[in-house]
């Protein structure tokens, strides 16, 4: 498992990554940075017309289950293979 200063490391590493990252993943980081922080997803899906927000919603509602210490060894993992 990762510590918080793990976690807060990570976090910092992912604000310089030196090329944009795919939507793909910036949706995965931002679903595993949600679960690690906030727990399951505990607000309503957005509608109408808001794909972003939809998008991170329907991301963020897939990792649905997870613990938040589980998100976040999930989350350095994730961020230390894009760091390289």
């Amino acid at each position: 498992m990762a510590t918080q200063e793990e976690f807060e490391n990570a976090v910092a590493k992912s604000k310089t990554l030196t090329e944009r990252p795919s939507n793909d993943v910036l949706l995965k980081l931002y679903a595993l940075y949600k679960q690690a922080t906030e727990g399951d997803v505990n607000t309503e899906r957005p509608g109408g017309f808001d794909f972003k927000n939809i998008a991170k919603w329907d991301a963020w509602k897939k990792q649905e289950g997870k613990s938040q210490e589980a998100a976040r060894a999930e989350y350095v993992q994730f961020v230390n293979e894009l760091v390289g």
